[in-house]
């Protein structure tokens, strides 16, 4: 009975061990791995991809500026990275698969993907016509749904994808109407990507940052009462308690990726929204809703206003000891024209 009983516990651990290594595989080392990121001249694009090179990754690195994705080029090569930059839109289909294949011929196979690119409307509803929408739709969502559906005949049993959306995939956030709508969007892709790509031994990890210091406020596009409107993102985009540095974050999302971990909230805020989001939604949105009041009244020209950059309409409420980080990491990141390591 005693021999019978210890078989049972044996196997039983076994099996609890097996589970775990199901549940949490092996962390792997990005040294010699190919990784691509997309929206990688600036912002946390740029900040992942310095730490990528770092750890001696093989990057494949991709955005809409040429210019600006030459000077990312250049800087990471310096840091003693391997680098293929590509000028890519990711909302166009035909130029993602194109960035895809470009590095798989380069490299050989692609060991990551991380779907970083992404664009933010800042404004409120009014203000917002269904030209942002799409527009919103077709990077945050479809840019990642190019990438990825290009990049899975690449990818190998432990391969990663990682799709960097957003906590505004999971709360709804006044003023960023398009955005929250197409950050929902592409948690729900990315969730349903790490199901269906299991069997295949391809971990995917969907990433809920709260918001990030990485000085991109500045290259938010605006709309309505802009002066007003940067204001407020752009001083919350900045201090301490309401922002993560991306540095931090980077680190966080990299971990992630390794660990093969299916989904990271990033940020004390962004985790006590999430839960208290699941628990009490209707609470969440009817707070939302005041905080929604407290924000710029809609103004300008409605939907018809073109959006435009934060740095054109920089308020004198936004300068001062207050902006100091936000404005650090926006000369680190190149989030100012010209700006960053030379």
């Amino acid at each position: 009975m005693r021999m019978g009983r210890n078989w049972m516990v044996a196997a039983g651990a076994a099996g609890v061990a097996m589970g775990l290594r199901r549940a949490f595989p092996p962390s792997f080392t990005f040294a010699g791995k190919a990784v691509l990121v997309t929206g990688a001249s600036r912002g946390l694009g740029l900040v992942l991809s310095r730490e990528l090179a770092r750890q001696g990754a093989q990057l494949a690195i991709c955005a809409r500026d040429a210019a600006e994705l030459e000077r990312a080029r250049a800087e990471l090569k310096s840091i003693g990275g391997e680098v293929l930059a590509v000028t890519c839109d990711v909302s166009d289909a035909a130029q993602a698969g194109s960035f895809v294949s470009q590095a798989a011929e380069r490299f050989g196979a692609i060991d990551v993907l991380i779907n970083n690119a992404g664009i933010i409307q800042v404004g409120p509803m009014e203000s917002m016509g269904l030209q942002d929408f799409r527009e919103a739709m077709a990077i945050n969502y479809f840019g990642t749904v190019h990438t990825t559906l290009a990049a899975l005949p690449h990818l190998r049993r432990g391969s990663r994808i990682v799709n960097i959306c957003s906590i505004g995939g999971a709360v709804a956030i006044p003023h960023l109407l398009p955005y929250v709508g197409s950050k929902y969007a592409a948690v729900g892709f990315s969730e349903g990507l790490a199901v269906e790509t299991a069997r295949h031994g391809i971990r995917v990890t969907t990433i809920l940052p709260f918001v990030m210091r990485t000085g991109s406020h500045w290259n938010a596009l605006f709309k309505g009462r802009r002066d007003r409107e940067v204001a407020w993102f752009a001083i919350g985009a900045s201090l301490p308690l309401t922002s993560v540095a991306a540095e931090r974050a980077a680190r966080r999302i990299l971990r992630a990726c390794a660990r093969g971990e299916r989904f990271v909230t990033i940020g004390l805020l962004a985790k006590a929204m999430r839960v208290i989001h699941a628990l009490v939604p209707g609470l969440v949105t009817g707070a939302a809703a005041v905080v929604n009041g407290l924000l710029p009244a809609p103004g300008g020209a409605g939907a018809r206003d073109f959006a435009e950059p934060g740095w054109l309409h920089r308020p004198r409420v936004a300068k001062g000891p207050w902006m100091r980080l936000g404005d650090e990491a926006a000369e680190r990141n190149r989030e100012v024209p010209g700006a960053g390591p030379k």
